[in-house]
């Protein structure tokens, strides 16, 4: 627990720079930095640093706005369940998160 207190509050704290990166429109859903996701993907667990820096850089970019969010939204979870997801050792707790997760997993990547 205060693993992820501690990331959190560093995430915060990354530099004010960072936050110019996200231009968008005043309509659409503003993206964290990323610079503070690639700090979030830092995990107590190689395994899931691997995995989850892979799809930061390869396929995050290029994912749907919806995509994106369930991704962020994975990357609040403790590293226990994450990892239980990742393993199939327990289905997703949400729907939206099923195709990020066989995406984060897939081989090819």
């Amino acid at each position: 627990m205060e693993k992820d207190k501690l990331r959190r509050s560093i995430s915060n704290a990354i530099d004010d720079d960072d936050l110019n990166l996200s231009v968008s429109a005043p309509s659409a859903v503003r993206r964290p930095p990323i610079t503070k996701l690639r700090w979030r993907c830092r995990r107590g667990m190689r395994e899931l640093d691997v995995l989850l820096e892979r799809y930061l850089e390869q396929r995050y970019a290029r994912a749907s706005a919806v995509e994106q969010q369930a991704f962020e939204s994975l990357l609040d979870l403790p590293d226990p369940q994450l990892f239980a997801y990742l393993v199939r050792r327990e289905p997703p707790a949400e729907s939206g998160w099923v195709d990020v997760i066989a995406k984060l997993t897939a081989v090819d990547s």
